[in-house]
């Protein structure tokens, strides 16, 4: 079982996603649970970390362990928060149509 934790912040913005584990949908290399999440994860650290208003923060500290952190200036605001709908609504997705192997954690912190 995959879970993934999504912190947004009271505005809405992304501040954090955490993932750990592993689908097993699949075979090893051929799992499309542990694809989507990752391609998800990755393509958010890819854009988040080619702002420079933005300071990013990820660690991938074993196989099947995945964090990202973001804090921004004021002018990063809305780009913070298209960060947050797409991690947020693409996670969604995948626990939607995989509920047995991925489950989505939202949080909402001041």
């Amino acid at each position: 079982m995959i879970r993934a934790e999504v912190v947004l912040d009271g505005s809405g913005l992304f501040r954090s996603c955490s993932v750990s584990g592993h689908a097993g949908a699949g075979p090893k290399g051929g799992d499309i649970v542990c694809a989507a999440v990752s391609v998800l994860t990755r393509t958010a650290l890819q854009v988040l970390s080619g702002r420079k208003d933005i300071i990013v923060r990820s660690e991938a500290p074993e196989r099947g362990v995945f964090r990202i952190e973001a804090e921004g200036a004021p002018e990063s605001r809305e780009f913070l928060a298209a960060a947050g709908a797409f991690l947020q609504e693409g996670l969604l997705s995948v626990s939607d149509e995989y509920p047995d192997f991925c489950q989505v954690t939202i949080k909402r912190r001041k």
